[in-house]
């Protein structure tokens, strides 16, 4: 009989009722003032009269006014171009050991974010709080000593004008506590394996030699690895590599439209947790089972504000106007579609994430994430999120009984009009027009926008069929593969056009 399961899940349950936090506005107000007070000798809290903010009885709004938005362009140039120059207490105090290299989606330049002490800090006790949350799940207490495979980027970060540089994940790792190496895999030295698929193979080499209990990673990315664990030890489930595999906590994208292939396999029920770690910081994870919603980490170093995403208030490039409303979570609403606005404790202020959620659970500040700023499909104003995107692909792989992991959609204009283009990534034998006709349908019951675009300027809606495959030969094509990489759901036109290039030359 295993004995340190259950101590060790005792352990968690008194962590998570010591640390459970219950008043969110309040937390909120502690992290601002806290992350204002901190920063209020650098040259950004000197330039925005921090102290003066400190001092008002509504400093939520004082902050608002005066400091102006910031998306990654503005505060790279005015502000952290300095920082990675040298010079310290530019926007926060010091200077970071890391910076984080964000790859975001496929084929875009990558961006590269300060990552102070303070926010390893609360990453890690973030993680601690995830771990902790799992004794709310009905999981047997022998889960808890088994072994933790995350899939995550190379940790041997490249060193660069005296920073360290890699993905979040890859530094996240890389900071483990020797204490906790025995638990990890798949261990500091495959993990340091640049080459994703060299990477991959090590995993499938070691994997009969670890009792995996918990895995992490984005799903497309995890998915792959599992079927090479399994093709390389011929068996028909991961369970029989793995018998005491039973929590998966994914991230990154939405799980949903990958649950039917992951659960092929699956032989035993796998409890799956969505997290929320973006290379800003980690924003939310999932409290409990009856619901899929995450948390908002409130108290972790990060301080949110949420403006209404509507076509008024923010631009085609995803920037935000000037005069945008302005809410903190004092004063949000469930089901509306929000921009999120972050500023932490790596010196990211009033920061558009490029991210944008909704509310389910105000006094939980639970949320779920519907999409990006970027890659709402509105060129008609059919007003479509990803979130919605992805309800649909999960009704159509219902409605025809297949799977499709992958799927990237552009507005396009065939003979002077207005179509949505689609990819799906299925092997399914259902005809291209039967995929789209359904799909069409689909999101005209769920959306009254683009039941109105079909309508008028949105003449059509065309599917195309590629092999689940194609979409990681895309991010290898752009030299962008695994780690935290996720395919873009919508492309503007000139992507596109590079993508159906890429595909017909398969």
């Amino acid at each position: 009989m295993a004995l340190l399961g259950p101590i060790i899940k005792t352990a968690l349950q008194l962590h998570e009722s010591i640390t459970n936090t219950e008043d969110h506005v309040q937390a909120q107000r502690k992290v601002l003032k806290y992350l204002l007070d901190t920063a209020s000798k650098t040259s950004f809290g000197l330039y925005h009269d921090f102290r003066v903010i400190l001092e008002n009885d509504d400093i939520e709004h004082a902050f608002a006014k005066a400091v102006p938005f910031y998306d990654y362009h503005t505060m790279n140039e005015h502000w952290w171009k300095q920082m990675k120059q040298g010079k310290p207490d530019i926007t926060w105090p010091g200077l970071p050991k890391f910076l984080a290299r964000s790859s975001g989606t496929t084929g875009k330049k990558s961006k590269t974010i300060p990552v102070s002490d303070e926010m390893i800090t609360a990453i890690k006790a973030a993680g601690t709080s995830q771990v902790s949350t799992l004794t709310n799940f009905n999981l047997k207490a022998d889960v808890f000593e088994k072994e933790v495979l995350a899939l995550g980027s190379s940790t041997d970060l490249i060193t660069e004008n005296g920073f360290m540089i890699g993905e979040i994940s890859g530094i996240s790792a890389s900071q483990i506590p020797e204490f906790l190496d025995s638990y990890y895999r798949p261990g500091k030295e495959i993990s340091s394996i640049d080459n994703w698929d060299e990477r991959v193979q090590r995993i499938a080499e070691e994997a009969k030699n670890w009792d995996i209990g918990m895995l992490s990673g984005i799903p497309s990315w995890l998915e792959l690895m599992l079927k090479k664990v399994m093709n390389y030890h011929k068996v028909e489930s991961i369970h029989d590599i793995w018998p005491n595999l039973s929590v998966y906590t994914s991230g990154g994208v939405a799980f949903a439209p990958y649950r039917s292939s992951f659960e092929m396999l699956f032989t035993k029920p796998v409890q799956i947790v969505d997290t929320y770690l973006a290379s800003e910081g980690f924003i939310a994870c999932q409290q409990r089972p009856d619901t899929n919603a995450m948390q908002l980490i409130t108290d972790g170093g990060i301080y949110f504000e949420f403006v209404p995403f509507k076509p008024e208030y923010v631009e085609q490039d995803g920037r935000i106007s000037k005069d945008a409303p302005v809410l903190s979570i004092a004063d949000v609403a469930v089901n509306v579609d929000y921009a999120l606005i972050i500023s932490t404790v790596s010196g990211a202020w009033r920061y558009l994430i490029g991210d944008t959620i909704q509310f389910t659970d105000v006094d939980r500040a639970e949320i779920k994430i519907t999409g990006r700023t970027k890659f709402f499909l509105n060129v008609v104003g059919s007003q479509l999120s990803v979130l919605k995107m992805e309800t649909a692909i999960t009704e159509l792989q219902e409605q025809f009984n297949t799977t499709i992991k992958e799927f990237t959609v552009s507005a396009v204009k065939i003979d002077g009009d207005f179509h949505h283009v689609w990819y799906l990534g299925t092997e399914t034998e259902t005809t291209e027009q039967e995929l789209a006709k359904a799909l069409d349908k689909s999101l005209q019951q769920a959306n009254k926008n683009y039941k109105v675009a079909r309508s008028k300027a949105l003449k059509g809606v065309k599917v195309y069929k590629v092999q689940p495959e194609t979409f990681a030969a895309w991010s290898d094509y752009n030299k962008k593969k695994g780690g935290q990489v996720k395919m873009e759901k919508v492309m503007k036109e000139e992507k596109f056009k590079d993508w159906v290039a890429f595909v017909n030359s398969l």
